[in-house]
Formats: C-alpha cells, structure tokens, sequence
C-alpha cells in the first residue's frame, strides 16, 4: 500500500468519525437540552419554601420548556433521517451511527467522562445554532435580518447584471461560499442566475438538505428557537415562541436546472481559473485562519471581469484558537490587500447595520457594523 493511499484511508476514516459525531449530536439534542431544564428545577428545589412558592409559575413554563423541545425534536430528526445517503458516507447498517451509544463511539478521543460530556454539549450547542438559523433564513421570523444582509448583495448583483444586458441570466455563474442553510444562494437563483451554494458545516448541511430537498409545503413545520435562551428575557412567552418554516417552497418553487449546493473546503474544492461570473460572500470571509488565502482564491475563480460582492463584519473566527495560525487585518489592512492582489474597488461602505440569528425580544441585542464592498477582477490587458 502506498503512502498516499494510506493516507488517504485516514483522512476517511476521520471524516466518517466526524459524519457519525455530527450525527450523534442531532440525535443528542434533546437529551442534553432537558438536561439544562433539570438543572433549573433541581436548584428550585433546594431552595428555602418560601422562594420555592415564588417560583410557582416560572415552573410551570419550564414545564412548557419541555414541550418546545419536544417539537424541536421531532424537526432534529427529521434532518438526519437519510442522513447517511447523503455523500454515501457511512454504511446504514453500521450500528455504531444507528444506535445510542454515542460517547463510547464517537468521542474516543476525549480522555475522560467529563470531557466527554463537554464535547458532546459543544456539539448540542451547534444543533441548537442550526436551529436559530433556519428562522434567520427560511421564517418569516427572520425576514428583517434578511433584508439586511441578503437584499443589498441580490440588489447589486441585479444591478451588475441587469435584465436589459442579459436577458438569459441563466448563463451567469454564481456562487455563494459559506452558503450556510442555503436562502442566500436560492434567492440568486430564483432570480435567474446560475447559482451554486458551498458549505464545510455538516450541521449546516444537514439542516440545508432537509429544507430545500424535503420541505416542499410553505410553513409546515415549527421550531422553538429561543427556547435555549435563559437570560435576558423579558417574558417567558419570548422564551417561548415559535417559529414557522420554511416561508416559501424551496422545493416547489426554486429553479431546479440552476441551483445547485455543494459540500466541502472552499479552498479545495474551487481551483480551476477563469470559472465565476459572481462570487457572493456574506459573513464568509473571517471564517478563515489566513483571509488573504479566501481573496487570493475568489480572484483566481472569478473570470476577467468577474465581480466579487461581499457583506459582513470580521469576526475572525480563529483568533482566539490556540491550535490556529490566525491572522487578523483590520478593515483599512484588508483593502489594501485586496488591491495588492489585483482587484479593482468599485464600492464600499462601513457601518452597515447587520444582525445574526438575533432573538428580537432579548434585553440584548448583538449588532454588527458590517462592511460592504464590490470588486472587479480586471479584463486581461
């Protein structure tokens, strides 16, 4: 056997233990949820009569806690059904991903129970996020962050390609790295453009497989987003709410002969030069440890011409991971480089007020002042 193949087998046999983590996580996510509520109630009951008799009500909403989680699971689980037919990934007679055993399987790599048990909640907490997402983009709930996050990318891309220029948007080429749950790169393509969405997240792509290959009534199923939200509320009922989905038919109505999603490292999965009319990122590109590798790539993709588009902050999501070599350019930095690497800035602008997965009601509000800016990959000289 060859070094590479060797190789090779490893890197599957890791990515089939991660498939079946992932798996175990959704299929956890209840267990570990009421584990929270039981926490609640156990410190009620400690506590002196007097307070216990205070606490009356709010018992009976962690009663109702309950019930949220009992819907919220039926919908987790209805994302992993067919799962594993996915990427023909795992075996579907492999009882390891079929059955409960889950922290003597999948997290062989932690060293003891509690450590186990962190990871296993990290995981949960994802689940829970996949959760908050599908309201952000496929709820009538989330149609305020929408608009301001998806509108002024669609608004330019319209405006780059505008009907008169191309009456068949068909054959302009879109993609939507970092495409989450999938709305942003559906919207594109219902507008006529050829539009592929790629995601590395398998909560992600889970969730996204389910919504728009499986969810063809509008507004069939309900999730209880906030339910996991046990600071900051003003009322139990925010705690509480619902939220139905999807708000269109992804199924019934999105164009099927020019939509498509794609699953993988953005970085290893687009190489080849000269492919992208548009490439639309949104809350992308802090989400690697080197940013200059994310724009060296988008402008080798793009065709002369091209045109990147982009809206969001920069978190930088591995500035704090130990095991991360990050970088982190402030935004006047990360024009330059942008320059540098060849791109002609047509527009851009700061401050733009954008939210993520933001629960309305809570006494705290996340809001990012986001950059926004347009690019142009030079017709060759």
């Amino acid at each position: 056997m060859s070094s590479t193949s060797a190789a090779d087998e490893i890197d599957e046999a890791k990515e089939r233990a991660h498939f079946r983590t992932v798996v175990n996580a959704f299929k956890y996510y209840k267990l570990c949820s009421l584990d929270r509520i039981h926490k609640s109630e156990k410190i009620i009951s400690m506590l002196p009569p007097n307070h216990q008799r205070r606490l009356e009500k709010y018992k009976t909403y962690l009663t109702k806690f309950k019930k949220c989680l009992d819907v919220n699971s039926s919908v987790v689980h209805m994302i992993i059904t067919d799962v594993h037919n996915m990427f023909e990934n795992v075996d579907p007679t492999d009882k390891s991903t079929n059955g409960t055993e889950c922290f003597g399987c999948d997290y062989n790599n932690c060293e003891d129970v509690s450590q186990k048990q962190h990871k296993m909640q990290h995981d949960v907490e994802k689940v829970q996020s996949v959760l908050k997402n599908i309201v952000r983009d496929w709820s009538d709930m989330g149609a305020a962050e929408r608009e301001q996050c998806y509108k002024p990318i669609l608004d330019e891309i319209e405006e780059r390609f505008p009907l008169d220029e191309c009456e068949d948007r068909s054959h302009i080429k879109v993609l939507v790295p970092g495409a989450g749950l999938g709305r942003l790169a559906w919207e594109v393509a219902a507008r006529g453009f050829t539009c592929q969405g790629n995601e590395f997240s398998l909560f992600m792509l889970f969730a996204s497989n389910f919504i728009l290959n499986r969810c063809p009534q509008v507004n069939k199923h309900t999730v209880h987003p906030w339910v996991h939200q046990y600071v900051n509320n003003v009322t139990c009922e925010h705690q509480l709410l619902a939220a139905r989905f999807p708000d269109v038919s992804p199924t019934g109505d999105r164009p099927n002969h020019n939509f498509s999603m794609t699953a993988g490292d953005f970085l290893k999965v687009y190489l080849d030069a000269d492919e992208w009319h548009c490439v639309a990122t949104c809350f992308f590109i802090d989400c690697a440890p080197n940013v200059i590798e994310f724009i060296e790539r988008i402008y080798t993709i793009l065709e002369p011409g091209g045109y990147w588009v982009n809206l969001g902050p920069l978190l930088y999501h591995y500035s704090d991971t130990p095991t991360e070599n990050s970088i982190e350019p402030p935004y006047d930095i990360l024009l330059e480089i942008i320059r540098d690497i060849g791109f002609d800035i047509l527009k851009e602008q700061t401050g733009v007020k954008t939210k993520y997965a933001q629960n309305p009601n809570s006494m705290m509000q996340h809001e990012y002042d986001s950059v926004f800016f347009v690019c142009r990959k030079p017709y060759c000289i």
